[in-house]
């Protein structure tokens, strides 16, 4: 306990702050494609929030390594475009295979391989078609209200110049004070806030499902999360514990499924907030900040109800704007990689064009389509070469 500094506790609770502002409104999408009623939508961020906290405290003090876990942003996004017209027990059920996937993947040590089976321009094309209607939606949203959309876009492009990192909460606190001020909030949305309470869904294994929604969700959040967040860490020095990691964060997604935790991971962005300098001088005591984290990420899963509750009342432009400019780094990188080889830049911009055209054959979503299409360009490209 000696070791904690205040440095560490301003770092975690940035890291979170930086996470529930760039990812609480897909969240509350996702919820809404899936059908889910407000007390359910409020057991997901208590699921979420319990997760994220669980992990981070026990992976971080049992390595001693700042090992900070997050929930799968790319595959919230994923969930908006594939969950519309899935049964809210057959999503839960892909949830579950999600984590169960992770958990073998952690305790066969396949992550290693995970490259060689999944080309990583195609892994980065599907997830850039994934989030590319966000982006859209954010820009399409001053066609509804140019001065509130357009100021939103302005301040997050301002700080962006000039505070990176705090670019996604200066746009969450821009965007809540222009809604109080203008009156646009719906308060009769707020009934339902309060402290969140778990609400079990029992499973239901669907064939068809589990291959549109629960093996998407798994290479997404391999893809763009764990892949990332092991680059983040071992580029701070530390060693990453990847099976480690794995087997929690699946054992934690395959348990809380039936209560929303769709699926948690390593995290990127927010871990570098922990594992950099300003974390702390000592790069042997930093790991205290994601026990901070997880502290913060329980703290708030709890009041979770009151957290969807704030999205229920803020106007849709909000939700739309602030989803989409929080994934604008993401999508902009994905793009990048996927196009960054000639040789396979037609199969990844096939992938990339199916996943965007949300096309849907014999119960199977666009995603999936777009890696098999993909998939066979870069395998008839690779013969020919």
């Amino acid at each position: 306990m000696s070791e904690m500094r205040l440095s560490h506790v301003i770092a975690g609770f940035v890291a979170v702050l930086v996470g529930y502002a760039g990812s609480v409104a897909i969240i509350y999408q996702a919820t809404l494609a899936a059908g889910a009623t407000p007390a359910q939508a409020s057991s997901w961020m208590l699921a979420l929030g319990l997760g994220c906290g669980i992990s981070s405290i026990y992976l971080s003090l049992r390595h001693r390594v700042p090992m900070l876990t997050a929930w799968s942003t790319p595959g919230a996004a994923l969930l908006v475009v594939a969950l519309p017209g899935v049964p809210l027990e057959q999503a839960i059920g892909a949830f579950v295979g999600c984590g169960v996937l992770l958990l073998l993947t952690g305790l066969t040590g396949w992550f290693e391989k995970l490259n060689d089976w999944i080309p990583d321009a195609l892994a980065n094309a599907m997830l850039a078609g994934v989030l590319f209607r966000f982006g859209v939606e954010a820009f399409g949203s001053l066609q509804v209200d140019m001065v509130y959309a357009g100021t939103m876009i302005a301040v997050y492009v301002l700080a962006r110049s000039f505070a990176a990192r705090f670019a996604v909460p200066l746009l969450l606190i821009y965007g809540l004070g222009f809604a109080v001020m203008t009156g646009a909030f719906d308060l009769s949305a707020w009934q339902g806030a309060g402290i969140a309470m778990p609400v079990f869904i029992m499973p239901e294994f669907n064939v068809s499902v589990l291959i549109s929604v629960g093996i998407p969700l798994y290479l997404v959040t391999m893809s763009s999360q764990n892949m990332a967040g092991v680059a983040v860490l071992r580029g701070a020095g530390y060693r990453a514990h990847v099976s480690s990691a794995l087997n929690v964060t699946g054992f934690l997604t395959t348990v809380l499924a039936p209560f929303g935790g769709f699926a948690f991971n390593l995290a990127a962005i927010t871990a570098a907030i922990c594992a950099n300098e300003e974390a702390g001088e000592d790069p042997k005591t930093r790991y205290w900040a994601p026990v901070f984290s997880g502290l913060m990420y329980i703290l708030l899963g709890i009041f979770g109800a009151a957290v969807i509750g704030l999205f229920l009342a803020a106007p849709k432009v909000f939700v739309a704007v602030l989803a989409g400019l929080a994934l604008l780094p993401t999508i902009a990188a994905s793009l990048s990689a996927s196009l960054a080889s000639p040789a396979h830049r037609e199969a990844a911009l096939i992938t990339f064009l199916t996943t965007v055209s949300g096309i849907s054959f014999f119960g199977i979503a666009a995603p999936v389509w777009g890696l098999l299409f993909g998939a066979l360009a870069y395998g008839l490209t690779t013969l020919r070469r």
